[in-house]
Order: structure tokens, then C-alpha cells, then sequence
């Protein structure tokens, strides 16, 4: 018999979070973005459950279509970080890739194609910087580009960029940003894409021609401090169940280098997941999980297979008992705060030994 340790995938879930999502900007197209196997969700999985419904896909580099493509997924496929290498060009008709052409050595690659007529898809994005201070052209350099490539800006490229403080609703920072985006695109380009999860949900000035659905797509909260703005549901659950249960007296420590040690006599139940599944190795003693609904909190170092967690006060916890580490009932994004982290690493890090169950 296998370990129970599983990530559950609730689909009906993300139909509902692309539909509210959808809601939010009902005249925009959606890009599904599905980078990181779609956030350590399934890439396939979620593909193939909004095919009839995305407008398109996003991922991050080339590699991430080739599994997308041999699953039978048809809708163009934009590719973030544009080509990293020339030869990847040659590779725009076959896969029905769309370039994020973010450096002028991707536009040279990219309008020599079309000049020569290499490629047929010209419908490509180019990214411009509004403060990110990543990726993208600056925007003083709009005009030149635009007229030294021609063959790419076009009226059916998209122009887009990328918000630094979406995630906080309150910052007028993202506000300046989209007005000093659009004083230098309006009149010009009418092709746009500003807007990612944040910015769909809580400022409808960047809702244009395309938007970007990311993290809320899978049911996390996109904002700094989790604030609940959509109607969103939880899409993974990361679940195992009780292995062991340990009764020891006070004074006896648990888990590599004795990090914790009990102050009473003290009921320990060992969980069947650790850091080789992803859960992370530096989460603090008091990290909470449920355990038979219940929370019971983290004792111990995380171990590669394991966990440990102090359930004295809970009854009848026993070998077998089921163990929600996040999921509909624990928010993901509560259990990162514990840990100093966010939701994205926590559902991007699971790892691949541990089964994705569709429900």
C-alpha cells in the first residue's frame, strides 16, 4: 500500500476562480498563466480543464510547452521570457508560440523571421518596464522601437507590462505606474495587457485588452496582506495522515538536534510528508496543520519524509489519522505567514513524488 500523502486538485474549483476572475473584466481576454506545472497544480491538468474556456496559455520558457502541446493543448502559448536563444525562434510555427520580446537582441531575432517570412504567427507581445526593473523596454524608447521594428508593432501586438505593487491595494505607486503606461500607449497601440491576478481584482484601470490570471486562478488570495476581495476557492489541498503516535514525559526533546523539548508529558504524532515533498525544512516549531480538523502545531526539525506535531490536547488522534497540511480548510497563505513565506512558494515547491489526485 502507498503513502497517503497527496495533493488534491479540486478542478470544479478552478472552473469557479477562472470564472470570478473573468467576472472581474468581462471585456478582456484571459491568458491562463500555467509557468511552474501551473503553480504546482498540474499544467496538464488545468490546461485541459479550461481549454474551453482560456483564451490563451502562459508559461514561463519554452520547455514548459513541449508537455502542454503533446497533451493535445491548442490555444497559442505565451511564452514570458521570450526566446532564450536564437534557434528557439524556429520554433514559433510548430508549437504556436507566442514571444514575450522583453531585450532588443529577441526583436532582432524575431523581425529578421518575419522579414523573411520564416514565421507566421506575428502576433507577438513586447514588454515594457513601468518600475518592475526586471524585464522590458524602458518606456522612453517606445518610438524608436516602434519604428526600427516595424514588422512587430503592429496593430495586433500586444504591448504589455508588469505591476510591482498590485498586491497592495492600497499603494498608489501601481496607479502611477498604468498612468504613466498608457500616457505614452494611448493614441499609439491599442493592443494591451497590464493586468495580473491583483491588479484584475482591485484596479479596474488596468483591465485592457488582455489580462493575465496567475495565483488566484488557484484559489490563493493575490494580496499582500490575504486580503479577500473575489469570491475565490481553494484548489490544492496537501493532505497525508498520522504514521506513528509517541507518548513521551517531560524533558524529552523531538527531531534532529533536540529543537524542541516538552515542558509536559506530550503526545507527538509523526506525519507522513517532509522536505523531499516540498514542505519546507526552515518552517518554525508552532507551524500549524490540522489533524482530524483540528490544529495542531509543528514540534520539532522537519525532516526529508517527515513531520512531528504536538497533539496532546487533540483525542483520539491515532495511527492513520487524516492530516490537512493546507488546503480548503487550512489557507494556504496562513500557514505561509507562519513559515515567512507566501502561498506561491509553498504550492509551486511541492514536489513531483508527491501524486496529484483530481477531484
Amino acid at each position: 500500500m502507498a503513502r497517503h500523502t497527496h495533493a488534491a486538485i479540486d478542478l470544479d474549483a478552478l472552473t469557479h476562480n477562472f470564472m470570478a476572475m473573468s467576472e472581474c473584466s468581462p471585456n478582456s481576454k484571459q491568458v491562463v498563466v500555467v509557468k511552474a506545472d501551473a503553480y504546482g497544480n498540474g499544467a496538464v491538468a488545468v490546461a485541459l480543464c479550461l481549454q474551453n474556456h482560456a483564451d490563451m496559455f502562459a508559461v514561463a520558457f519554452i520547455d514548459e510547452v513541449f508537455e502542454l502541446r503533446a497533451a493535445g493543448i491548442t490555444q497559442p502559448i505565451l511564452v514570458l521570457q521570450g526566446p532564450h536563444q536564437e534557434q528557439e525562434c524556429e520554433l514559433t510555427n510548430t508549437l504556436n508560440v507566442v514571444w514575450m520580446l522583453h531585450a532588443e537582441q529577441q526583436l532582432n531575432w524575431i523581425n529578421k523571421r518575419i522579414k523573411n517570412k520564416e514565421i507566421n504567427n506575428l502576433h507577438h507581445w513586447v514588454k515594457f518596464d513601468t518600475g518592475m526593473h526586471r524585464l522590458g523596454f524602458m518606456l522612453e524608447d517606445y518610438e524608436r522601437l516602434s519604428e526600427d521594428y516595424a514588422h512587430i508593432f503592429h496593430a495586433e501586438t500586444v504591448v504589455a507590462t508588469h505591476l510591482a505593487r498590485a498586491d497592495e491595494p492600497n499603494n498608489k505607486a501601481s496607479l502611477t505606474a498604468i498612468e504613466q503606461f498608457l500616457n505614452v500607449m494611448v493614441g499609439r497601440h491599442n493592443c494591451l495587457s497590464i493586468a495580473n491576478s491583483a491588479a484584475n481584482i482591485c484596479l479596474p484601470a488596468s483591465a485592457k485588452t488582455w489580462n493575465r490570471m496567475g495565483i488566484s486562478l488557484y484559489g490563493s488570495s493575490p494580496f499582500e496582506n490575504d486580503e479577500v476581495l473575489v469570491s475565490l476557492q481553494t484548489v490544492m489541498s496537501l493532505n497525508s495522515e498520522v504514521i506513528a503516535i509517541r507518548h513521551i514525559p517531560a524533558g524529552e526533546s523531538v527531531g534532529y538536534g533536540a529543537t524542541w523539548t516538552a515542558q509536559q508529558p506530550s503526545t507527538i504524532a509523526t506525519v507522513a510528508i517532509g522536505y523531499a515533498d516540498g514542505y519546507p525544512r526552515h518552517a518554525p516549531i508552532g507551524t500549524p496543520a490540522l489533524i482530524d480538523g483540528h490544529v495542531a502545531k509543528l514540534v520539532g526539525r522537519v525532516s526529508m519524509d517527515m513531520l512531528t506535531f504536538d497533539v496532546t490536547d487533540i483525542d483520539n488522534v491515532d495511527i492513520g489519522s487524516p492530516v490537512e497540511l493546507w488546503g480548503r480548510n487550512l489557507p494556504i497563505n496562513q500557514v505561509a505567514k507562519h513559515i515567512g513565506t507566501i502561498g506561491y512558494e509553498l504550492m509551486t515547491r511541492v514536489s513531483k513524488r508527491v501524486p496529484r489526485k483530481l477531484v
